[in-house]
Parts: C-alpha cells; sequence; structure tokens
C-alpha cells in the first residue's frame, strides 16, 4: 500500500510541476524572446551593439512607449482604444498651430501654451470616449473607431495636409538632446553641449540617455504606480476581471472607465507633444502607424485582450520587442514596409500566448 500511495504522489506532482513551469513560462516568455532577438542580431549583424544604435532604438522606441501607457489601462478594463493614433496626430496639430502663432516669444512660454492646447486635444477626446462607452454603453472598439474618425478629419481640416512645422529656436533640442555630453577635452556637462564646443568638435561630443526616453521612463514609472499602487489601479483590474462583480462589491465602474479613457487620450496627446519636440512639427497621421505597434506592445507584454490583467513593465518589455525588432530589419536592409508585417505576426503570437496561459489556468 505504502508503495501504491508513494507512486501515485510522484503521479499526480509530474503534472502540477509542468502546470507550475508552463505558467512562469508564460509570465515571462516576453523577457526571453527580448533576450534571443537581442543575441540573434547581435550575432548577425553589424553594429547592433554600438551606443549610437541602442540611443536610437530608445529614442524611436519613447513615442511608443507613451502612447501605450495609456492604452494599458483600457485593455486591462477589456476595452480598446483605437482612436490614440489619430488624437496623438491632432494634438501634433493643435500644438504646432499654436506655437507657430507665437514665433518671437520666449521658448518656454510657447512651448507652455502649445502644451496646454495639445493636453485640452486629449482631454476632449478622452471625455468624449469615456461618455459614450462608459454613460451611453456604446461597445469601445465602434466609440474609439468613431472618435478616430472625427479626429482625423479635424487633423486634416486644421493642417490643410501639409505637415506644421514650428520655427522657433531651440525646439529641436528638448526633443533631439541627451541627459548628458561627453567631450574629451571639455568634459562632462548635462542637458546641454560641454561650454566651450564649436566647430567640428561638436562630432567628438558623445551624448547618453536621449531626453525622449527619460521623459518615456518618467512616465512609465508614474503610470506603474498608478497601477500598481492605487485605488484606482485595484478598480481597473476588478473591472477588467469581472465588471458585474465590481460593481455589487460598490465599485463606482462607470466613473473608473471615464478615468481611463480620459487617461488613455492624455497620453495621446502627450505622445503627441513629444513627436513635437523631436520633429519640430506636427503631422496629421503621425501616429496612425504607431496604433498597431502600441496595441502589439501591451499584448507582447502579457496584457490579456479578454481583461484582468496587464502590467506596466510588460508593456516597457513589449516596447523595447517591437523597437529591437525593426531597428534589426533596417540593419538588415529590408524594405521598411516589412516591419508591419513582423508586428502583425508578433501580436498573432502574443494572443496565441494568451490563450495557452488562459487554458492552464484551466
Amino acid at each position: 500500500m505504502t508503495v501504491q500511495s508513494s507512486g501515485g504522489v510522484g503521479s499526480a506532482d509530474a503534472p502540477a510541476a509542468a502546470t507550475r513551469f508552463l505558467k512562469l513560462l508564460g509570465r515571462v516568455w516576453a523577457w526571453l524572446f527580448l533576450l534571443a532577438l537581442v543575441l540573434f542580431f547581435s550575432a548577425t549583424t553589424p553594429h547592433f551593439f554600438d551606443l549610437f544604435n541602442f540611443q536610437a532604438m530608445g529614442a524611436n522606441m519613447a513615442i511608443v512607449l507613451v502612447l501605450a501607457l495609456g492604452q494599458t489601462f483600457v485593455i486591462i478594463t477589456g476595452g480598446i482604444d483605437l482612436s490614440v493614433g489619430y488624437v496623438m496626430g491632432l494634438a501634433t496639430i493643435v500644438i504646432s498651430l499654436i506655437m507657430q502663432h507665437m514665433v518671437g516669444q520666449p521658448l518656454p512660454v510657447a512651448l507652455l501654451a502649445g502644451t496646454a492646447g495639445g493636453l485640452a486635444v486629449g482631454l476632449v477626446a478622452g471625455l468624449f470616449n469615456a461618455f459614450v462607452v462608459a454613460r451611453l454603453g456604446v461597445s469601445p472598439f465602434i466609440a474609439t473607431l468613431g472618435t478616430l474618425g472625427i479626429a482625423q478629419g479635424l487633423a486634416y481640416v486644421l493642417s490643410g495636409g501639409p505637415p506644421v512645422s514650428i520655427p522657433i529656436p531651440g525646439l529641436g533640442q528638448l526633443g533631439n538632446g541627451y541627459v548628458a555630453y561627453w567631450h574629451a577635452q571639455f568634459g562632462l556637462s548635462f542637458f546641454e553641449m560641454p561650454a566651450g564646443v564649436t566647430g567640428p568638435e561638436v562630432r567628438n561630443v558623445s551624448g547618453f540617455i536621449p531626453l525622449q526616453l527619460l521623459y518615456a521612463l518618467i512616465l512609465t514609472g508614474l503610470c506603474a504606480w498608478l497601477l500598481s499602487s492605487t485605488q484606482f489601479g485595484r478598480h481597473v483590474y476588478a473591472i477588467g476581471g469581472n465588471a458585474k462583480a465590481a460593481l455589487r462589491a460598490g465599485i463606482p465602474v462607470k466613473r473608473n472607465l471615464m478615468k481611463v479613457y480620459v487617461l488613455s487620450s492624455v497620453m495621446a496627446a502627450v505622445a503627441g507633444l513629444m513627436y513635437v519636440l523631436r520633429y519640430t512639427g506636427g503631422v496629421a497621421n503621425s501616429g496612425d502607424a504607431l496604433l498597431l505597434s502600441s496595441i502589439a506592445a501591451i499584448v507582447i507584454g502579457g496584457a490579456s485582450l479578454f481583461g484582468g490583467e496587464g502590467r506596466i513593465t510588460g508593456t516597457l518589455v513589449g516596447a523595447m520587442i517591437i523597437a529591437v525588432i525593426q531597428n534589426g530589419l533596417v540593419l538588415y536592409g529590408i524594405d521598411p514596409f516589412w516591419q508591419y508585417a513582423a508586428v502583425g505576426a508578433v501580436i498573432i503570437l502574443a494572443v496565441l500566448a494568451d490563450q495557452a496561459k488562459l487554458r492552464i489556468a484551466r
């Protein structure tokens, strides 16, 4: 009897251990995938590990990451916000038009006015989405698709189609500068070139940590704290897990849904501001191609499209994976349009991984 009992326990432990391993793999697969991508591209392409290349990846990732941060909250509640790309584009146009009319004013004044206008765009779009979804009960897909069309139309009407440039000196430095600079002769400086560097010596200056990446990481930290350490964050998870149960538990579901959609649109407007700082102007469709990448980053990072699951750190690693894939394809000299196909394939892979996790959980 003892032999049979121990054999039964052993046979029961094996599936349990396998299940625990698969659950662990489901949580860390994105990090393993990122590591595999880095090893692959570093072994097969030149200059992948160059400092300049890594900093370029960080700067390119920053806007996608910020666009995805607010969307993460929406997806955790079980919704989707398709409007963020063109809300971002509309914000870039409004910011650029306001700053165009303030040429001659000090840069801080013009930037403050433009930022206020851009954030107002995000706030209005978010409130509209929130009202239609939370108060009128319209499907998030349909509601935000309608907002996408409205924002797209307004952006093209206001801009007339072409990009809107901002001829204000110093603006580009805020979007293309670095946290620290080093020159062998003139030493280390922060946020601006070392004093005395002029002419050809500029080429010998090394920059460290792009400002765009710094902005994105600060916002990532704030959103991570908001989601993991506040009552609002706990309510977001509860709504995504079971909205009816959350309502019975006394959680103000509609109010929190409104906050989530406002946050998503405001973060899209902030992404628009970062775009303006980097390119010194606005473009109506500047966020159009970034929508797919932002959703991919969230799903790759472990957020479930069924709601109730997701983390900001996951969104960060997802954005890093997208940046590495796009950078690797560029280093290979592959047509940039294949980047969309690669991102789409990774989305399907991430959804399959999400479904596998649900089967394991059951």
